[in-house]
Protein backbone atom coordinates (compact mmCIF):
# COMPACT_ATOMS: atom_id res chain seq x y z
CA UNK A 1 0.00 0.00 0.00
CA UNK A 2 1.67 3.60 -1.05
CA UNK A 3 1.77 6.28 1.47
CA UNK A 4 -1.38 9.09 1.03
CA UNK A 5 -0.38 12.28 -1.24
CA UNK A 6 -0.25 14.16 2.47
CA UNK A 7 1.93 11.74 3.72
CA UNK A 8 4.36 11.96 0.68
CA UNK A 9 4.95 15.52 1.31
CA UNK A 10 5.90 14.98 4.65
CA UNK A 11 8.48 12.77 4.01
CA UNK A 12 9.75 15.29 0.80
CA UNK A 13 9.54 18.27 3.35
CA UNK A 14 12.93 17.75 5.35
CA UNK A 15 14.63 16.96 1.88
CA UNK A 16 12.95 20.32 0.26
CA UNK A 17 14.26 22.28 3.10
CA UNK A 18 17.67 21.24 2.28
CA UNK A 19 17.49 21.31 -1.26
CA UNK A 20 16.72 25.15 -0.72
CA UNK A 21 19.38 25.72 1.90
CA UNK A 22 21.72 23.67 -0.54
CA UNK A 23 20.60 26.23 -3.63
CA UNK A 24 21.01 29.20 -1.35
CA UNK A 25 24.69 28.24 -0.45
CA UNK A 26 26.03 27.39 -3.64
CA UNK A 27 24.28 30.19 -5.83
CA UNK A 28 24.17 32.89 -3.29
CA UNK A 29 28.35 33.82 -3.98
CA UNK A 30 27.36 34.02 -7.81
CA UNK A 31 24.43 36.84 -6.73
CA UNK A 32 26.69 38.27 -4.68
CA UNK A 33 29.11 38.64 -7.57
CA UNK A 34 27.24 39.81 -9.87
CA UNK A 35 26.27 42.68 -7.55
CA UNK A 36 29.61 43.55 -7.17
CA UNK A 37 29.97 43.26 -10.74
CA UNK A 38 26.75 45.79 -11.13
CA UNK A 39 28.48 48.31 -8.62
CA UNK A 40 31.55 48.07 -10.52
CA UNK A 41 29.66 49.09 -13.47
CA UNK A 42 28.32 52.05 -12.23
CA UNK A 43 31.35 53.36 -10.80
CA UNK A 44 32.91 53.07 -14.39
CA UNK A 45 30.00 54.62 -16.26
CA UNK A 46 29.97 57.64 -13.70
CA UNK A 47 27.30 56.99 -11.70
CA UNK A 48 28.40 57.21 -7.93
CA UNK A 49 25.17 57.63 -6.70
CA UNK A 50 23.54 55.04 -7.89
CA UNK A 51 26.70 52.76 -7.14
CA UNK A 52 26.25 53.76 -3.66
CA UNK A 53 22.31 52.89 -3.34
CA UNK A 54 23.51 49.67 -4.86
CA UNK A 55 26.25 48.99 -2.52
CA UNK A 56 24.25 50.08 1.01
CA UNK A 57 21.68 47.61 -0.19
CA UNK A 58 24.20 44.93 -0.77
CA UNK A 59 25.98 45.62 2.46
CA UNK A 60 22.74 45.71 4.34
CA UNK A 61 22.39 41.83 3.01
CA UNK A 62 25.72 40.63 3.12
CA UNK A 63 28.02 43.04 5.91
CA UNK A 64 30.50 40.38 6.03
CA UNK A 65 31.30 41.19 2.23
CA UNK A 66 34.14 42.95 1.69
CA UNK A 67 34.38 43.76 -1.64
CA UNK A 68 30.90 45.78 -1.69
CA UNK A 69 32.10 47.40 1.32
CA UNK A 70 35.21 48.80 -0.81
CA UNK A 71 33.04 49.67 -3.32
CA UNK A 72 30.92 51.47 -1.04
CA UNK A 73 33.62 53.44 0.23
CA UNK A 74 35.03 53.97 -3.58
CA UNK A 75 31.34 55.52 -4.51
CA UNK A 76 31.50 57.39 -1.37
CA UNK A 77 34.95 58.92 -2.81
CA UNK A 78 33.88 59.65 -6.18
CA UNK A 79 31.06 61.69 -4.29
CA UNK A 80 33.38 63.74 -2.64
CA UNK A 81 32.14 62.59 0.78
CA UNK A 82 35.72 61.80 1.89
CA UNK A 83 35.29 62.24 5.84
CA UNK A 84 32.31 59.60 5.30
CA UNK A 85 34.72 57.27 3.08
CA UNK A 86 38.06 58.11 5.78
CA UNK A 87 35.53 56.71 8.48
CA UNK A 88 33.89 53.62 5.72
CA UNK A 89 37.78 53.06 4.73
CA UNK A 90 39.28 53.17 8.51
CA UNK A 91 36.42 50.81 9.55
CA UNK A 92 37.41 48.57 7.02
CA UNK A 93 40.64 48.60 7.52
CA UNK A 94 39.75 47.37 11.39
CA UNK A 95 37.87 44.62 10.27
CA UNK A 96 39.87 43.54 7.74
CA UNK A 97 43.44 44.15 8.97
CA UNK A 98 44.95 42.29 6.49
CA UNK A 99 43.90 43.85 3.44
CA UNK A 100 45.69 46.70 1.84
CA UNK A 101 43.36 48.30 -0.39
CA UNK A 102 41.52 49.73 2.50
CA UNK A 103 44.76 51.81 3.87
CA UNK A 104 45.61 52.39 0.30
CA UNK A 105 42.48 54.29 -0.28
CA UNK A 106 42.91 55.89 3.40
CA UNK A 107 46.20 57.03 2.17
CA UNK A 108 44.81 59.06 -0.77
CA UNK A 109 41.67 60.32 1.59
CA UNK A 110 44.40 61.82 3.55
CA UNK A 111 47.01 63.35 0.57
CA UNK A 112 43.42 64.39 -0.61
CA UNK A 113 43.42 66.69 2.32
CA UNK A 114 46.77 67.60 2.43
CA UNK A 115 47.99 65.32 5.86
CA UNK A 116 51.41 63.63 3.30
CA UNK A 117 52.72 62.15 6.70
CA UNK A 118 49.96 60.13 7.49
CA UNK A 119 49.17 59.05 3.78
CA UNK A 120 52.83 57.82 3.46
CA UNK A 121 52.38 55.86 6.65
CA UNK A 122 49.02 54.41 5.47
CA UNK A 123 50.51 53.37 2.42
CA UNK A 124 53.28 51.85 3.96
CA UNK A 125 50.75 49.56 5.79
CA UNK A 126 48.95 48.62 3.14
CA UNK A 127 52.80 47.32 1.46
CA UNK A 128 53.46 45.77 4.54
CA UNK A 129 50.18 43.58 4.28
CA UNK A 130 51.24 43.13 0.34
CA UNK A 131 54.98 43.66 -0.83
CA UNK A 132 53.25 43.55 -4.24
CA UNK A 133 50.19 45.77 -4.32
CA UNK A 134 51.61 47.67 -7.54
CA UNK A 135 48.58 50.62 -6.80
CA UNK A 136 49.94 50.87 -2.90
CA UNK A 137 53.51 51.47 -4.52
CA UNK A 138 53.10 53.99 -7.36
CA UNK A 139 50.99 55.83 -4.62
CA UNK A 140 53.51 55.98 -2.42
CA UNK A 141 55.66 57.34 -4.89
CA UNK A 142 53.64 60.55 -5.66
CA UNK A 143 53.34 61.21 -1.67
CA UNK A 144 57.34 60.78 -2.08
CA UNK A 145 56.84 63.58 -4.72
CA UNK A 146 54.41 65.66 -2.72
CA UNK A 147 56.69 65.50 0.60
CA UNK A 148 59.90 65.99 -1.79
CA UNK A 149 57.60 69.56 -3.74
CA UNK A 150 56.86 70.23 0.19
CA UNK A 151 60.41 70.13 1.54
CA UNK A 152 61.37 72.15 -1.54
CA UNK A 153 58.87 74.82 -0.90
CA UNK A 154 59.39 74.95 3.06
CA UNK A 155 63.19 75.44 2.46
CA UNK A 156 62.37 78.43 0.03
CA UNK A 157 60.47 80.13 2.93
CA UNK A 158 64.21 80.55 4.33
CA UNK A 159 65.04 82.16 1.36
CA UNK A 160 65.41 82.03 -1.81
CA UNK A 161 66.89 79.19 -3.18
CA UNK A 162 70.27 78.80 -5.31
CA UNK A 163 69.25 77.89 -9.04
CA UNK A 164 70.25 74.15 -8.30
CA UNK A 165 67.52 73.69 -6.12
CA UNK A 166 65.22 75.79 -8.04
CA UNK A 167 65.39 73.35 -10.65
CA UNK A 168 65.36 70.15 -8.68
CA UNK A 169 62.04 71.86 -6.93
CA UNK A 170 60.51 72.32 -10.65
CA UNK A 171 62.10 69.12 -11.98
CA UNK A 172 59.84 67.63 -8.74
CA UNK A 173 56.97 69.15 -10.26
CA UNK A 174 56.83 68.59 -13.31
CA UNK A 175 57.12 65.06 -12.24
CA UNK A 176 54.45 65.21 -10.11
CA UNK A 177 52.26 67.37 -12.47
CA UNK A 178 52.65 64.73 -14.82
CA UNK A 179 51.66 61.39 -12.45
CA UNK A 180 48.94 63.56 -10.92
CA UNK A 181 46.79 66.15 -13.41
CA UNK A 182 45.43 69.28 -11.38
CA UNK A 183 48.52 69.13 -8.96
CA UNK A 184 51.12 72.09 -8.66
Amino acid sequence: MSPSPLRRRRLLRPWAGGVWLFAWVVCAPFAWADEQAEVRSLLARGEPAAALKRAEAGVAAQPRDAQLRFLLGVALMDLGRDDEALAHFTRMAQDYPELPDPHNNIALLHARAGRLEVARQSLETALRNDPGHRTARINLGQVHLMLAVQAFEAASADGPLDARLLRRLEAVRALLAEALPGAR
